[in-house]
């Protein structure tokens, strides 16, 4: 009986012996081990000609042909942003590359992103968390877009300054820029505030902010829009009012993001300033992916702000976003 157990035992460990480099060599021959896993939390392209210019170049970068496997997600809402964080940590994607909806609310998720080995890129805006929690931020500066800005507005010495001052996404990095620098004005008493309203982006409800305003008979000769879609709102309603605007109206209207049909309305006179926010981030996060070199904790994109009265056709075609 011993004899019969002993040749048993010598049996099982001989089998272990062939099975375990069978195993190690399934491991090594997994499709697709060298695959880098993204997930890429965004906006979504319908916000804006910015946003539609930002995704497209996400996801021409980080393509399946260069070895990339990208998940995207789009909202506008936080809570649905950071619902998909957290799905992608559990699917193990290698990065999380995030433009926020809203600056708060980050915290606990970047935090489970990194115990999980996650690498997190910020791009385009800030969020309110430690830098310890992110690799790395190509952002715009929303607060010099703000700035840069309402200088130029100043600049213009009108005699009065009454603002209808239509705000983006509330919360968001890009609202909090943009708005900061005019609320600064409007608290000193140098700029009146006939209203400060979110239009949540949308040209639509841009164009209702603008009528109210008209109906209601109060006097304003400032238009200040958060971004291109929201100033193209404001001037339909302008217009339907037969109220003139551009360099040689009576008023002001002022967007961001340079689109090119914006930077057009620009060239014809018919606005007067469009602050640039650069959408290209994405070539400056893939070569610290591929490097591991991070230069600086952040990246700002080099951005300045067009006047209608110096705009020229060649600066369109150099920085103006789409067709």
């Amino acid at each position: 009986m011993k004899k019969i157990l002993t040749i048993a035992v010598a049996l099982i460990c001989a089998a272990s012996l062939f099975a375990a480099p069978k195993a190690k060599k399934s491991k090594k021959s997994k499709k697709g081990a060298d695959t880098i896993k993204i997930g890429i939390i965004n906006n979504p392209p319908s916000e804006s000609g910015y946003r539609a210019a930002n995704v497209k170049d996400m996801e021409t970068v980080f393509s399946k042909d260069k070895g990339y496997d990208v998940k995207t997600f789009y909202s506008l809402k936080n809570d649905e942003q950071l619902n998909a964080a957290s799905q992608f940590i559990t699917e193990g994607v290698d990065y999380i590359l995030l433009s926020a909806a809203a600056t708060d609310g980050w915290e606990s998720v970047l935090k489970n992103a990194q115990r999980n080995g996650i690498k997190v890129f910020l791009f385009d805006r800030m969020i309110n968390v430690s830098d310890k929690l992110y690799e790395a931020a190509v952002v715009s500066d929303m607060a010099n877009q703000g700035d840069t800005a309402v200088a130029w507005l100043k600049a213009q010495k009108l005699p009065e300054y009454n603002v209808i001052h239509i705000q983006g996404a509330m919360g968001s990095d890009a609202q909090i820029g943009r708005t900061a620098a005019l609320d600064r004005e409007f608290a000193a008493g140098t700029m009146k505030k006939v209203v400060q309203q979110t239009a949540t982006w949308d040209e639509a409800e841009a164009k209702k902010i603008v009528e109210s305003v008209i109906n209601s008979g109060e006097k304003f000769n400032v238009i200040y829009a958060e971004n291109d879609g929201m100033a193209k709102g404001a001037v339909a309603a302008l217009d339907e009012a037969g109220i003139t605007h551009g360099v040689k109206g009576d008023v002001i209207v002022m967007g961001f993001d340079c689109n090119k049909w914006a930077l057009r309305e620009l060239l014809a006179g018919n606005w007067n300033y469009d602050g640039q926010c650069s959408p290209f981030q994405a070539a400056v996060i893939e070569d610290m992916i591929k490097t591991g070199k991070v230069p600086s904790k952040k990246v700002i994109s080099e951005e300045k702000g067009f006047d209608a009265k110096k705009l020229t056709q060649a600066d369109i075609d150099t920085y103006g976003l789409g067709d």
